[in-house]
């Protein structure tokens, strides 16, 4: 589905770059509106969301059946880390109230479940573990299925109320210090639809984000003939460096994992000395590699 909203948005709108579709994309996708991609993204939101806010409200009540509870859980899960437990306590739910709410969420095509790969410590040793290990709760973790969507109640619903009387400054404020940040998950998304786009002569086994107790890894992507893929994600104003390679090859000896090749992806590309590492072992690929996602195979 996320791989249909991004060649949809870009065939619409043609922006001038990947970088610029990407960002773009990470508000937008998922709301049917052509933009003109020459105007800053500030202004387009005062044009598509703020002036037609009223529309687009209502439309996202009869998403969330106007419950407070379905509210409290997608902001939740919007500006968290996307594991199902926390997000039920940063939302004052529990797992009866929260649980109903997410089903409810899942059923209407909101969110999407992605299922933790991680064992728990109990079927990793013959012995009996610590307490606070046996206590261990292995969480799922939730996506939005449209991109707009967890902008709204990642930016939007925090200043709802100012937004309704005009006021923007402080929705202003936040988004210009958090964009890249939000940005992250969606180029992460992308990053792992172009990996698997380029093994797509393998048969993938398992394919998503990595995380237990300890660590989390953006992309884990395993193959029918023993082949392991890792990935990291940077949407960052500058250049990845080896200092994210050394982390996540210490990820991987954590793991006890030996991966067949690297793999790291950054919107502004990599140091000299990162790029002339790159071959069989570790790849790169910066935001204009993306261009692969529109071919029509």
């Amino acid at each position: 589905m996320l791989l249909e909203q991004f060649r949809s948005f870009y065939f619409k709108n043609y922006p001038d770059d990947m970088e610029q579709l990407i960002e773009y994309f990470a508000i937008f996708g998922g709301l049917d509106v052509e933009l003109d991609t020459s105007m800053h993204i500030t202004e387009l939101i005062r044009l598509h969301i703020f002036e037609n806010f009223d529309v687009l409200s209502r439309q996202v009540e009869r998403i969330t059946y106007s419950d407070p509870i379905n509210i409290r859980l997608l902001k939740a899960l919007a500006v968290g880390d996307r594991r199902i437990f926390s997000a039920f306590k940063r939302a004052g739910l529990n797992n009866s109230n929260g649980g109903a709410a997410l089903k409810y969420l899942q059923e209407r095509g909101v969110v999407e479940v992605e299922y933790s790969r991680e064992t728990h410590p109990r079927e990793l040793q013959d012995t009996k573990v610590k307490r606070e290990l046996a206590r261990h709760r292995i969480s799922d973790k939730v996506l939005f299925t449209q991109p707009y969507l967890r902008f709204w109640f990642y930016f939007i619903s925090p200043y709802r109320k100012e937004i309704e009387l005009g006021e923007y400054d402080n929705f202003f404020e936040a988004f210009n210090e958090k964009q890249n940040q939000y940005t992250s998950l969606v180029f992460e998304e992308l990053s792992e639809l172009l990996l698997n786009y380029n093994l797509r002569d393998a048969q993938i086994l398992s394919s998503g984000s990595y995380w237990d107790m300890n660590m989390e890894i953006d992309i884990l992507t395993l193959t029918d003939n023993g082949s392991i893929y890792v990935a990291e994600c940077k949407w960052t104003n500058h250049k990845v460096n080896k200092k994210e390679l050394n982390k996540l090859q210490d990820k991987c000896e954590k793991l006890d994992i030996a991966p067949t090749q690297i793999i790291l992806f950054s919107k502004r590309g990599f140091s000299k000395e990162l790029a002339g590492m790159a071959g069989k072992d570790l790849a790169l690929y910066k935001a204009s590699d993306f261009e692969a996602l529109l071919k029509s195979r």
